[in-house]
């Protein structure tokens, strides 16, 4: 991560290589339901619980699940968790649907801005034109360069002028209102991405809870104390659990992964 220290990147690369090499997966290509790993993992971590596992298995287990603790953790600080957003698409059926959602209402947004802007830019500069090209005949004009005949043109244009500016100037509002509704992606679009947040943020939560209950004796001594208790629901004033995406971020590091 771009915080972390060049020698943590390197000690993490370090480790997640050798992990690796000890508990290569199997390659499999994209199924629906759970992965061959997936599987591996949840039929480890019940057979520990109901006969308990060999120390080796427990090492796999922690290893994997610290893997995916990583992944996730890392995922979380990419996409940042400091946006203001609002719950929405409670029925929207699975997260690859309300990613997809997200897509949709963006590029439908960005058309309809573009088309808008389109529209009113011709109108604008009609505008514009006819004002300057008025305001020229005026100023001849006041400099008594304008004959009678072309005073009454000028005066004839501008009332054309004065006449089909209010139309004008609706055209481009009623555009304008177009743009601004187009920006209504945001909301929608920000509380289906908290919905997705707060699914993988709950994950990472029960991982890393899962992720200290399992870390084995010889790996402990690696991590402080206060990082052992694990996450905290109102970590307000205080300063002995993980409450904060870098404490989570040191408590893997310090884990190895």
């Amino acid at each position: 991560m771009s915080s972390d220290s060049p020698e943590l990147e390197a000690l993490f690369d370090s480790i997640a290589f050798s992990t690796e090499a000890k508990h290569e997966p199997e390659q499999v290509s994209k199924i629906e339901g759970d992965s061959p790993e997936l599987e591996m993992l949840f039929d480890s971590i019940t057979q520990g619980m109901a006969a308990g596992a060999s120390g080796d298995a427990n090492a796999k287990v922690f290893a994997q699940i610290g893997q995916m603790t990583r992944s996730l953790h890392n995922l979380l600080r990419e996409l940042g968790l400091d946006r203001s957003l609002e719950n929405f698409a409670a029925e929207l059926p699975d997260t690859r649907d309300r990613l997809n959602y997200i897509g949709v209402l963006t590029t439908q947004a960005a058309e309809n801005t573009l088309n808008a802007a389109e529209a009113a830019q011709p109108i604008q500069a009609e505008i514009g034109r006819s004002a300057k090209a008025l305001a020229g005949e005026w100023d001849r004009l006041f400099a008594k360069q304008l004959g009678v005949d072309e005073f009454k043109i000028l005066v004839a244009d501008t009332h054309a002028f004065l006449r089909n500016t209010p139309g004008q100037a609706e055209a481009i509002n009623s555009q304008l209102m177009e743009i601004i509704m187009a920006q209504g992606f945001q909301d929608l679009t920000g509380q289906v991405i908290k919905k997705v947040l707060d699914a993988a943020q709950n994950m990472e939560k029960q991982l890393v809870a899962l992720l200290l209950e399992t870390t084995p004796g010889n790996k402990r001594d690696a991590v402080r104390p206060n990082l052992l208790e694990g996450p905290i629901i109102d970590a307000a004033g205080r300063v002995d659990v993980v409450a904060s995406q870098e404490q989570v971020d040191e408590l893997l590091d310090s884990l190895g992964f």
